[in-house]
């Protein structure tokens, strides 16, 4: 699969895109393509090598992210992340080295967790209405896209659902950092 399209968006529009590009352009793919939500309940997530950094490791501690995974075979797999650094695809071996390193050397508070939810779930179900991107006073923080928000028959905005890491709650499987690079960094064989 070639590098896909890229779209200046919102992280989670940007691989609800990719996973609809996959779906038209290589749809016998879909099923090796996830969507990962990053966050944790204190919603402070510290990820390096991002493109917002301003320091020289360019770390940042976001609310939430977002990354689009292939999985081509057991032991390949890349992370598309449009606000990294680093290779656009990347490993996820040299993702999760250089993006989210060890929690060994934070604070419980920082400790990352992935939602993990298979693409062809994710199209089925999420939505956002954008009321994260305005304001207060109902401004938008930056222009929002030009195509409708995404919605579908049972839901305006489930975006929370994504986001919060309750394995109880919500769709896909949450993982810690061990258990996400167990499943994911698998040697060759």
């Amino acid at each position: 699969m070639e590098k896909m399209g890229i779209f200046l968006l919102e992280r989670e529009e940007n691989v609800y895109k990719l996973c609809q590009d996959v779906v038209s352009r290589h749809y016998s793919e879909i099923q090796k393509c996830y969507a990962v939500f990053v966050s944790n309940p204190k919603r402070t997530v510290p990820l390096w090598r991002q493109r917002a950094g301003k320091e020289e490791d360019k770390l940042v501690v976001w609310d939430y992210h977002v990354v689009f995974l292939y999985q081509a075979e057991p032991d390949r797999c890349l992370v598309y992340d449009l606000d990294s650094e680093l290779p656009f695809p990347t490993y996820v071996h040299k993702y999760v080295t250089e993006t989210f390193r060890t929690d060994n050397i934070l604070k419980p508070d920082y400790f990352r967790y992935f939602r993990v939810i298979p693409a062809t779930e994710f199209l089925k179900d999420f939505t956002s209405d954008r009321r994260h991107m305005k304001r207060i006073d109902g401004s938008w923080i930056k222009p929002p896209p030009n195509y409708p928000a995404i919605c579908n028959a049972t839901s305006t905005h489930n975006l929370e659902d994504f986001i919060q890491m309750d394995a109880t709650k919500g769709p896909g499987q949450v993982h810690n950092l061990t258990q996400f690079v167990q499943r994911f960094c698998k040697p060759a064989t």
